[in-house]
Formats: structure tokens, sequence, C-alpha cells
């Protein structure tokens, strides 16, 4: 297993992505690239994010197709924002009016397969400050460039911003506390990814429309195994980013979070997940108060099988 890993990561891996916009806009083919940020109230940061991502669809031989912020119920400026900025802007709610929607993360890149019409698609997270656009270039080399990839993950240095400052490394604490240990017990063929649950990821529309969306926070975890799964660890690349810097959250938010990833990646282990709800402990004055939050856990059956009438009857 080990010689596995250390020549996948070596056939996998980029360390230093080399080409630029315009060289690899030559290499799409007739193939079109759809950038895609969900945003929940982040009128901060969406609008810088997407002034960078715009020069990217413009001159004659554009590498970015389209610019999309799907918005999942924002209450502040964040949809305002990012249309003045210059991206298209839709409601989850509006997409596949149909179907109930679900809330969290996953729902919404799921949903983004509907209204979105790239060949590749790059999901972006809306919260990063200091935002390069570069992500998009490097993020399409290794689907552009290498035969056989269909999901590219990024990776980076990930300092953990705090109140009165920054350190310069911390972040990722679910990754390194959750993830990375529960990957060594039941997927040990991902031990070579760097980031699993790095949010700036790129892939064929191909096998995102062939693969189930784990519920909100799930999703990356989800699509990273399904597609070892499906497509085998070769269809699998990484590239270096640099540094991505975004708002950093809270233990009690990082434990709500880790309840789906836990969801995410029993289900594709084949351990039962019964649902239940995770309770956290609030201290309020010298009394702890138990708090419980139901999260969801149903994965979105391939978008696929809706969008070429698979499945008759109610979607879920």
């Amino acid at each position: 297993m080990e010689r596995e890993l250390e020549a996948w990561f070596a056939r996998r891996t980029w360390q230093s992505p080399v080409l630029g916009a315009e060289e690899l806009s030559a290499l799409k083919r007739g193939r079109r690239v759809s950038v895609v940020l969900p945003a929940l109230n982040e009128e901060a940061t969406v609008g810088a994010i997407v002034a960078e991502l715009v020069p990217l669809t413009c001159g004659p031989a554009p590498l970015v197709d389209e610019v999309v912020v799907v918005d999942s119920g924002s209450s502040d400026r964040t949809m305002a924002v990012a249309a003045a900025a210059g991206a298209r802007v839709v409601e989850c709610a509006a997409v596949l009016p149909e179907v109930a929607v679900r809330p969290g993360k996953g729902e919404v890149l799921w949903r983004s397969l509907a209204v979105t019409s790239g060949d590749v698609v790059v999901f972006l997270d809306s919260d990063l400050v200091e935002f390069d656009a570069g992500f998009v270039p490097a993020l399409l080399e290794p689907l552009l460039t290498a035969d056989g990839v269909c999901f590219v993950k990024g990776f980076y240095r990930r300092p953990l911003r705090v109140r009165d400052g920054e350190s310069d490394t911390g972040g990722g604490r679910v990754t390194e506390l959750l993830v990375r240990p529960l990957l060594a017990a039941l997927c040990p063929r991902l031990c070579g990814v760097i980031q699993p649950l790095g949010g700036e990821y790129a892939a064929t529309r191909g096998l995102l429309e062939s693969v189930p969306f784990a519920p909100g926070y799930g999703v990356e975890i989800g699509l990273l195994m399904d597609t070892e799964a499906g497509r085998g660890l070769d269809a699998l690349a990484q590239v270096n980013l640099g540094v991505r810097k975004h708002r950093n959250r809270t233990l009690l938010e990082l434990g709500v979070m880790s309840r789906q990833i836990v969801s995410a990646m029993f289900t594709r282990a084949r351990c039962p997940d019964i649902g239940g709800a995770i309770t956290q402990f609030h201290q309020a004055g010298d009394d702890w108060v138990p708090v419980s939050h139901d999260v969801e856990v149903r994965d979105r059956a391939p978008m696929g099988e809706l969008l070429t009438g698979a499945i008759d009857g109610p979607f879920c």
C-alpha cells in the first residue's frame, strides 16, 4: 500500500503548476469551463473573489466560460454584491423547484449542476480572503493535460486566523483530527490526499453527474471517496495552490460539521448511520447546558439520473 501511495503521489501531484490561462485555453478543445461559488452570507468576501475571476472570462479565447454564484438563502447583500462584481447569481431554491430544498453546502453544489453548462466545473468557496485567481488555471491544468484525470483537489498551507492575529499554521483542524485518522482506517488508498476537505477543486461534468452528493459539509469527502471507488485512484490528482485563507470556525461549529463528515465517510464504508443528532454542551455561568443539533445525513442521488429521467417519482 505504501509503495502504491508513493507512486500515485509522485504521478498525480502537481507541486508547481506551470501553465497559464492562455496556454490552458488552447487545451480546452471546445470544452466549456464553469466556475461555481456556493454562498451564504458572504457579502464581505464574495465580491472580491468574483472580480478576480471575471478577467478569466474575457478575450477571444477565455479560459472560463461562466462564473456562477449559487446563493443558499443569504440574509445580507451577498447576491447583490456578487452580481455587481460580474457573476451570474442563482438562488438555490429556484433551481429544480419541483425538488424540495435541503440545507447545506452539498445541496447547493448538487443543484449547481442543473444551472451550469461547463464540461468541466470548478468549485471555489466564497469566504476566501486575499483570493488568487491563479487557483483556477492551477486546478484545470491536470484535467486538461493528464490522461484519465477527472477530479482535481487543491492543496495549500492553511493559516489559522484568530481574533488577535494569524498563526502561520493550524488551520484544517477537522482534517487532521478526524478525517485523516478515519481515512487510514476506512479508505487507506486516499491517505496521500493532502487536503481531502478542501473547498477548491475541479471535476468533469461526466464524473459529477454520475456520483451521489453527500449533504452539507460531507460533500467533499463523499466526492473524493466515490471517485476513488468508481474510477480508481489514478482518476484523482492534486495541485499546489500555495496559501488559502478563510474564515475559521469555532470548535462547536466544527463539531456539527464533523458529524456530517463522519456520516458521509461511514455511508461509503458501508457502516450504518442511524442519523442521531449531535449533542454539545454550552456553558451558561456555572452551568453546562446540552444543545442538540439535527444534521442532514441523506445523500442526493446522482444528478445525471434526474436530468435523464432515470428516476421516476419523488427524487431523493
